[in-house]
Formats: C-alpha cells, structure tokens, sequence
C-alpha cells in the first residue's frame, strides 16, 4: 500500500496548490469543498500507473531527487477535477443532498454557485491539460461521451442490458479511459500502446459502475458515504432495475468486464512491471469494493 499512498501524495501535494490558487476567495472554497472532502482518487491514480506501466519514470523511484514528471502529475489532477465537476451536476440532477460523507455542492451552497463550482473544476482541469494537444483531445472527448449519456439518460433511458451497456461506457468508461490515455501520453507511449490502456481502463470503469449499481441496492448508506435506494426512488437505470439481475448475477456481469480489461493490459506489454500489476489490482478490486 505504501506504493499507492506515495502516488497518492503526489496527487495530493498538487491539487491542492492548483485549488488555492483560484479567485475569488468564495470560489477557492467551493472547489476545495468539492475535491479536498476524500474520495477515492481511482481516476488520477489510473493515470500515474499507466504513466508508470508504459515506460514513465517518478521522482524517487529510482533512487534519484530529481522532481516528479510534471505532466503525468497535472494530467492526474486534472482527470480527478474533470470527474470532481461532473459529480458536481450529478448530484444536482439525482437532488442528492451528500457525497463523500459532506454536503453535496448544491445542498451547500445553492444550485447557481454549484454549477459556477463545476464550471470552475472544468476550468482548471482544461488549464493542465492546455500544453499537449493529444491530451485536450483526448478529454475533449471523453467529455462529449460523458455529455451524450447524461443526456441519454435523462430523455431516453435504456431498456435492455445492451443500452446500459453504452449507457455505463459513456457516463463512466470515458473518463476511466481519458484516465488511463493520459497517462500513456504523459510517458509518450505509442499510439497502439495508448489505445490498449484505454481499452484496459474503459471496461474497468464499467465495471466500476455495475457494482455501483449493486451496492446502491444493497449497501449500508453510512458505510457507502452517500444515500442508497436512489437508483430505484428516482427511476434511475441501473443494470439490477432493467434486467431483473439478483446483485450476484450482476456482480458477475461486472467480473466478466474485469477480465476483458485484464486482456486489453496485456496487449500493452507492461505486464510485469510493478505498476502493471497494480493496475491489474484494480480491475480485481472494482467488482468486490465495498465503498
């Protein structure tokens, strides 16, 4: 773990200068309220083990002083407050009064403010990523997929285990693989070996949402840190709701995506490597976590 918590760090130590550094004082606020309240930073942290996994090199890793990459590090930042924003109008759209065991932004501080808050996050993350072109289109991408199915979502949700299929690579396996791209880039990996991390990180990011539809109906609320029950209150899909799976069916659902995402890592030829196996943690752990 310790591993983990130094990359963690990493991330820590940057986001949290990026956010003190915004105006006015009310907006630096309503950021850190948003990103600095926890979280699992599973986005960021896909982006550094991918850096790693193609051939990038951290400071300290290899016994010398010289500072971390600076592009892995801000793509890493970046791809956490691009997801930060969108949990922002998530809530606002679900009316979900917490997140991360706080207040939600909106309950917090007013339905304005927080769309100015997610605006914000946006802003800052495009600031990261404005130096390298392949990394604005890349997120630029991820967030139009992002955009198409929320809105999907909204007017025309899916019926059938395959429109919820799209529906989840879409809403969450963009962003895991903005994630995974970035990082690739970062370490200046091929196009073919970006591609692969992509692939590997969007069927975990599906995989992500499957379980979190089977703890939003199975979950204790106090140990999810958030409400649960939402996806049926509100008439929301969910692979349980739409297919009649039991939790379990759809656990294995998800598992099946997991070792689709394992395949997709080993045509990177990082498989080996330290950070490789991390990520190969990660796609394991996605479909039994608890949180």
């Amino acid at each position: 773990m310790e591993y983990l918590e130094r990359r963690r760090a990493l991330v820590e130590g940057r986001l949290e200068p990026v956010l003190d550094a915004t105006e006015p004082d009310a907006m630096t606020e309503r950021l850190e309220h948003v990103s600095l309240s926890g979280g699992k930073r599973v986005r960021p942290m896909v982006t550094l083990l991918a850096f790693e996994a193609a051939g990038g090199e951290l400071a300290g890793e290899d016994g010398r002083s010289t500072p971390p990459s600076s592009t892995a590090v801000d793509f890493a930042v970046g791809i956490e407050l691009v997801h930060n924003a969108s949990l922002v109008v998530d809530d606002i759209i679900d009316e979900s009064e917490l997140r991360r065991g706080v207040d939600s932004a909106w309950a917090a501080f007013g339905h304005g403010p927080a769309i100015v808050t997610s605006d914000g996050l946006l802003g800052e993350a495009f600031a990261l990523f404005s130096a390298d072109e392949r990394a604005m289109q890349v997120v630029s991408e991820s967030m139009v997929e992002l955009g198409e199915g929320e809105a999907t979502e909204l007017v025309a949700q899916p019926t059938t285990e395959g429109e919820y299929m799209e529906l989840a690579r879409r809403k969450t396996g963009a962003l895991f693989r903005a994630a995974a791209e970035l990082g690739a880039i970062a370490a200046d990996a091929d196009a073919y070996s970006v591609e692969a991390f992509g692939r590997y990180a969007e069927r975990v990011g599906i995989a992500f949402q499957i379980r979190d539809d089977v703890l939003d109906a199975t979950a204790d609320p106090a140990e999810l840190g958030k409400p649960t029950g939402q996806d049926e209150a509100m008439e929301r899909p969910s692979l349980v709701q739409i297919t009649d799976m039991t939790p379990e069916e759809a656990n294995e659902r998800a598992r099946r995506e997991s070792e689709a995402a394992l395949e997709a890592l080993e045509a990177t030829d990082a498989v080996g490597s330290e950070a490789a196996g991390y990520l190969q943690d990660l796609a394991e752990f996605v479909v039994v976590r608890e949180r």
